[in-house]
């Protein structure tokens, strides 16, 4: 017997996905992906449920993909770091106070269609010791709850994302009634360029697994998933607003430096030429910095 809250795959599906029940309606059971931004739903009769063991074998296989994609993102940001440190040390040829610069890094406004993708997202944030503020917000209530969580927040960089789904049965890959939540997600983004139309001036990344990419980025997002309408993993997009977190605003931003990183890839995850959004000051204050 299933009830909330249980790890199950699909059958129909061979079991590619690690899926958690979300609610039970009869013999339809809604599922959010564990690892992934992916929505589903399935009859009771296809799904299998996990044992502990399986979970442990899907769970270290998906630790080392992210435990990659964190060293990778490291070895990036001390290249970044490097480059600040000649950059900010330009004028002090003669003086040995060559790193005496602080930085001030961009706020950064998390929104989640998922809770405990978000607690995930938050830690990997403060982890790579960027400042977030995270918000859980329904898919369907974004369009008309982002405005006003921006203007009060202001941040610099918006992340807009949760669950999605394309359904072939519902249509073409074009159509933007064939996914789950695209049409969330597009709404919201055009909203918010309606009052920050400068692509530099408010960042923005949107979707989730297999979302309707050329949608989001005609709306306004300056990165987006997903081109190939694949999967993404739950801390993708993390990756993207940290690639741009600590880039100089001096700097445009190769986009395939912001996808490498991530554990989707370019067919995840894809967007548009971008400034980069850290400032660096001198000489060092810590109370600035902080």
């Amino acid at each position: 017997m299933l009830t909330h809250g249980d790890l199950v795959t699909r059958t129909s599906y061979n079991h590619d996905v690690l899926f958690r029940v979300k609610s039970i309606e009869g013999s339809l059971v809604k599922l959010i992906g564990e690892h992934v931004r992916l929505e589903a739903d399935a009859p009771l009769e296809d799904l299998n449920k996990v044992s502990g063991s399986e979970y442990l074998e899907r769970k270290t296989h998906i630790n080392k993909q992210e435990a990659c994609s964190y060293r990778l993102f490291r070895q990036d940001y001390r290249l970044l770091k490097e480059k600040r440190e000649v950059e900010a040390g330009g004028s002090y040829q003669d003086s040995d106070e060559k790193s005496n610069y602080f930085q001030i890094s961009p706020r950064i406004l998390h929104i989640d269609g998922d809770p405990l993708f978000l607690k995930k997202c938050v830690q990997l944030y403060e982890q790579l010791g960027l400042q977030v503020h995270g918000q859980y917000i329904q898919e369907k209530n974004m369009p008309l709850e982002v405005v006003a969580l921006v203007k009060k927040i202001q941040p610099e960089i918006v992340v807009l994302t949760g669950h999605d789904a394309y359904s072939k049965s519902k249509g073409s890959t074009k159509d933007l009634e064939s996914y789950r939540h695209s049409r969330y997600f597009v709404e919201a983004v055009r909203n918010l360029r309606q009052h920050y139309p400068h692509f530099d001036q408010l960042v923005i990344f949107a979707g989730a697994c297999q979302s309707h990419f050329e949608s989001l980025i005609k709306a306004g997002a300056n990165f987006a998933s997903s081109p190939a309408r694949v999967n993404i993993h739950a801390i993708d997009p993390v990756y993207v607003a940290a690639r741009i977190a600590y880039t100089s605003f001096m700097d445009h931003i190769n986009i395939w430096d912001v996808v490498r990183n991530t554990i989707s890839g370019e067919k995840g995850l894809g967007g548009l030429q971008t400034r980069g959004l850290l400032r660096i000051g001198m000489p060092y204050s810590e109370d600035v910095e902080n």
